[in-house]
């Protein structure tokens, strides 16, 4: 069985283990530190396991220009999101290239070190104009740009122990390439989600599975907006409905840790190379992938995948349109295969769903599968 190549062509492996980590960690409690956030964390753990291959560290200014201006790296590779890790002015005084520095958690756990190659500043409206398309504050992305620290360290890392949220439910673009070995699936179909799956959803992978080996339900649980639903209720909303709607030989579920940029059509070309380094041969990508409010077009997350050849991406995007139910079909179906008026459709959306749930509303059996509204509704009985 001959599996994808990852993006680049080599999948990084910079996890730390065995004696070399003992030695490491001892070293590391003496050196100078940078302390992550939750994403930084994300982003050290996913750059280390090979998730962000070909990147074998954070981005330094030559890679980050590139990417912000021409969506690739220095090197040609395509790429379109910076992988970047902001410390504070003062902060980046004390260091100096070619210095190693242990990279804390929040909590004070040293979790890994990065090899210091460059130290600069940058511009964040800047970023926020080429990642967003928008200065708007109201975005979440671009909001989250301004909060950031003034300065970008770059240079390799290494990992030595994973964090808390990589222990359950996760596993590395290695064990997944091997899994999905293991099982016989020469093609694997990804769905990126970051809500609770609705019969759009559904329908849409269904439609995937009749084309591929397998399906893997990759959610992002990293860090989300405030409104979206938690990853722990999503992920027991996601396990009902695979216990009780899918083929169990032919799905799988694993998290993707990373942080939401809600970069619209960058993040959707991002979240699919990525998905490429797990081993995954076929992506979905619908309406308004990765977006949030009205700030993209509603098809702009597949209309970015044609300024790449096919042969720079590697991994086959399935497009699909707006799915709905259409009570004259009795079905769920697109503009594609209904010829009924809008007046028999009823359109499905996450923020639909969770507007109705906190309103009190049980949203019809047409929106979601009643196991799913059933934990949904359970947990926020729960957390009132």
């Amino acid at each position: 069985m001959i599996m994808i190549s990852p993006h680049g062509g080599m999948l990084v492996d910079q996890v730390v283990i065995g004696n070399e980590r003992d030695e490491l960690l001892k070293k590391s409690s003496t050196l100078p530190s940078i302390t992550l956030d939750s994403w930084g964390l994300s982003d050290l753990v996913l750059l280390s396991t090979g998730a962000f291959s070909p990147l074998t560290g954070f981005m330094n200014q030559k890679d980050y220009l590139h990417v912000l201006k021409d969506m690739r790296l220095s090197n040609g590779v395509a790429w379109s999101l910076p992988i970047t890790l902001p410390v504070p002015k003062r902060l980046s005084k004390t260091f100096s290239s070619g210095e190693t520095v242990s990279l804390k958690g929040e909590d004070g756990v040293i979790y890994g070190t990065l090899e210091i190659e460059e130290i600069y500043e940058y511009s964040k409206e800047a970023e926020a104009l080429f990642v967003f398309k928008t200065l708007d504050n109201l975005h979440p992305g671009v909001q989250k740009t301004y909060q950031k620290d003034d300065v970008y360290v770059s240079g390799p890392v290494k990992l030595l122990r994973f964090p808390a949220i990589f222990k359950k439910d996760f596993k590395t673009p290695k064990q997944l390439r091997e899994l999905f070995s293991e099982l016989g699936w020469n093609t694997v179909v990804a769905f990126q989600t970051r809500n609770p799956i609705h019969r759009a959803h559904e329908y849409l992978q269904k439609i995937a599975l009749e084309l591929v080996d397998g399906l893997l339900i990759h959610p992002l649980v990293g860090d989300t907006k405030q409104d979206d639903i938690p990853a722990e209720v999503r992920m027991k909303s996601y396990r009902v409905l695979l216990d009780e709607y899918y083929p169990k030989e032919r799905v799988f579920l694993s998290t993707f840790p990373a942080a939401m940029r809600y970069a619209g059509p960058r993040e959707a070309l991002f979240h699919s190379i990525v998905r490429k380094n797990f081993g995954c041969t076929h992506f979905i990508v619908g309406r308004d992938h990765a977006g949030v409010g009205d700030y993209y077009g509603t098809y702009d997350a597949q209309e970015i995948f044609n300024q790449f050849s096919r042969e720079e991406i590697g991994i086959e995007i399935l497009k699909f349109e707006h799915a709905f139910h259409c009570i004259k079909c009795g079905a769920m179906a697109t503009s594609k295969t209904c010829p009924h008026d809008e007046t028999f459709h009823i359109h499905l959306s996450g923020t639909k769903v969770r507007k109705m749930l906190k309103d009190g509303i049980i949203p019809p059996k047409e929106f979601s599968r009643p196991e799913v509204i059933e934990v949904l509704l359970n947990e926020m009985r729960e957390g009132s």
